[in-house]
């Protein structure tokens, strides 16, 4: 039975659980994943990872929630340069830990195996040198560098001191995307060339217009230390709590939300790689809060044999989709929620261009044509859709891959050469849109060049 033709919309919705009218439908609940069951009755060696967590705000809170999950580790303390903020990593922990504002004692300290950082971009570099030098495997927040020379510096120094290293684009580690890969690598979507992605937000909260904490102040900040290795300015709490917004701290919404398209890309497709070349569009047409980076951002990539379109709207919701077109069949990952509907591929007469013929040629091509292709039995297309259970958190799921990789030192989902690809991607889209230029990467000088 040929499916009804779908729009986009269309298979946005069938992605949040919508199915194709007249579609048979295979629905499949994903088991837990394994790696979180393992961890549930302890490593293999029964070794507890000691770990500490630099930047506890908004995403180092976040980590700190989902590695209560993982029973193999343990926070023994944590570092951020706001005093508030120190408060929010204990309650976010649930337990009295050491807290400093100098994250270099949380280093000299023998008994910390792993690292979390989770300071603005612009930090990555030092914090991960410096976890690096002392000795600590490294769990580092996306986007995994600031700009191209801190990647490839990141990178080396990771492997220079045989250290593993996760960049925390979480997704690499959901059972749905693990699922999509083994889809992707069977083949069953057909030769697929190109592969769309967005993530959109329609609040002040997508857009970073976080409130400023009423303590906000010199003395409860130390503003010294957030602009080492940026620019001197006078104290601006705005900056620092809306870090993501200004070119100096931050990459925008490419750094902030393509990397997570990226990385999922790469996951899916197996495509660890540099995109040959970025060209991007955009306008920042309501934030104009002083910002540097637009509120809307699009860009056409060329990954090897596949293009890939992606975009990001801080002016409307309209979720975060990620769209494989393939020659036989559509695959979408939508949230944790993941379907597969074939393309109607079975022979057909042509019918568009035959109105041009005369009545008794194109009776005698239709009667030819149907006589070699006898009709086949009829049946209905199976679309395929697959869920994550109720509650599950990819971000516990990486984190306990980051605690099993320290203890078996085995290889993690989501290495410095994986992170800084997905990364330089980010900073390729942001210099097309800034230099109004096609953005190409530069294999030998391992530059981004206009």
């Amino acid at each position: 039975m040929k499916l009804p033709s779908m729009t986009r919309r269309d298979f946005v919705r069938l992605g949040a659980g919508a199915v194709a009218a007249g579609a048979a439908v295979k629905a499949t609940l994903l088991e837990p994943p394994v790696l979180a069951a393992q961890t549930a009755t302890g490593g293999t060696s029964g070794r507890t990872i000691r770990f500490v967590s630099i930047g506890t705000g908004i995403r180092g809170c976040d980590l700190l929630r989902a590695a209560r999950q993982v029973p193999t580790g343990v926070c023994v303390g944590t570092a951020d340069l706001y005093d508030m903020h120190q408060q929010a990593g204990k309650e976010a922990w649930g337990g009295e830990i050491p807290t400093t504002r100098d994250y270099r004692a949380l280093l000299d300290r023998k008994d910390v195996d792993a690292v979390i950082v989770a300071v603005p971009d612009h930090q990555h570099r030092r914090v991960v040198l410096d976890a690096v030098a002392a000795g600590k495997d490294v769990y580092c927040e996306k986007p995994m560098s600031h700009n191209v020379a801190d990647g490839l510096a990141m990178v080396e120094a990771v492997e220079a001191g045989k250290r593993i290293f996760q960049a925390g684009s979480q997704r690499v580690s959901n059972i749905v995307y693990k699922k999509a890969a083994e889809i992707y690598a069977s083949g069953r979507l057909g030769e697929v060339h190109l592969i769309e992605g967005h993530s959109d937000r329609n609040s002040p909260s997508g857009a970073w217009v976080y409130p400023i904490p009423p303590d906000a102040s010199p003395q409860t900040i130390d503003w010294v230390t957030f602009l080492r290795d940026a620019p001197p300015r006078p104290f601006d709490p705005v900056r620092f709590f809306r870090w993501r917004c200004f070119a100096d701290y931050g990459e925008g919404v490419a750094g902030d939300l393509y990397v997570h398209l990226l990385s999922g890309i790469q996951c899916v497709t197996g495509i660890n790689a540099i995109p040959n070349r970025a060209y991007s569009t955009g306008s920042l047409t309501h934030f104009k809060d002083g910002r540097d980076y637009p509120d809307l951002l699009a860009t056409l990539y060329d990954y090897p044999g596949v293009t890939v379109n992606l975009h990001c709207n801080q002016n409307n919701e309209a979720g975060e989709p990620i769209i494989f077109y393939g020659s036989e069949a559509t695959m979408v990952i939508n949230g944790n929620n993941l379907s597969i509907t074939p393309q109607d591929t079975s022979p057909k007469p042509e019918g568009y261009a035959l109105d041009g013929w005369a009545a008794a040629p194109k009776q005698l091509y239709l009667d030819e044509w149907h006589a070699a292709h006898p009709a086949p039995a009829p049946k209905l297309a199976e679309v395929e859709t697959y869920t994550a259970p109720q509650g599950y958190n990819d971000t516990a799921d990486h984190i306990a891959n980051f605690f099993r990789a320290i203890e078996t030192r085995e290889h993690v989902v989501e290495d410095e050469v994986f992170g800084n690809h997905a990364a330089i991607a980010c900073h390729q889209a942001n210099y097309s849109y800034f230099h109004r230029t096609v953005a190409t990467w530069d294999a030998g000088t391992k530059t981004i060049k206009g």
